[in-house]
């Protein structure tokens, strides 16, 4: 293997998506403290990975690849875990929710994957909306683990919901807008 593949950046990546599981099996056996220090610490990951790659010119093509997955690695499970009923949790996530975020995802995914198949090789740059869809993303997650670990509901966690929606629907719509002009070029 190339030593380009184990740059910082990447090693980073790989590391949150080492960490999913662990955030999982933390959230499922009712140790929401330690599950919320892990997502923020893969969170924070998901920062550190970009600007070291920034800044040590280690943006390779493996590197490419393995970000968004880790992000949808990520976010899809957290969504799911944060959905599943009976274990406990005093706020949820919506089914609806996280079937809306994640067909989204899949969606996207497979886009890229058929217009590459079918027209040639495209590059899907992260679209600025996207990036805060990730954001929103991220900062709803750590606000329902956040009041679960408090033991309280809050009004705070149906903003979170309702603005994940809102950011799902918006970035959609600009991704289908974004397809359309890569595919007539």
């Amino acid at each position: 293997m190339s030593a380009q593949v184990f740059t910082l950046a990447n090693q980073l990546t790989m590391l949150r998506m080492l960490l999913v599981p662990v955030f999982v099996l933390l959230t499922l056996y009712g140790k929401s403290g330690w599950a919320l220090t892990t997502f923020m610490f893969a969170g924070i990951t998901d920062l550190l990975d970009g600007l070291a790659a920034r800044k040590t010119s280690g943006k390779t093509d493996l590197g490419a690849w393995l970000d968004p997955i880790a992000d949808k690695l990520l976010i899809g499970a957290t969504f799911i875990v944060l959905t599943l009923p009976n274990i406990g949790l005093v706020n949820r996530l919506p089914l609806w929710l996280t079937i809306t975020v994640i067909s989204r995802d899949v969606g996207i995914l497979l886009t890229v994957a058929i217009v590459n198949l079918a027209i040639g090789p495209r590059t899907f740059r992260p679209s600025p909306l996207g990036k805060l869809a990730t954001a929103i993303f991220v900062l709803s997650c750590v606000v329902v683990m956040f009041f679960n670990y408090r033991g309280y509901a809050s009004i705070w966690v149906d903003v979170a919901i309702w603005t994940s929606l809102g950011i799902t629907i918006a970035s959609w719509v600009d991704y289908a807008w974004r397809l359309a002009r890569i595919i007539n070029k």
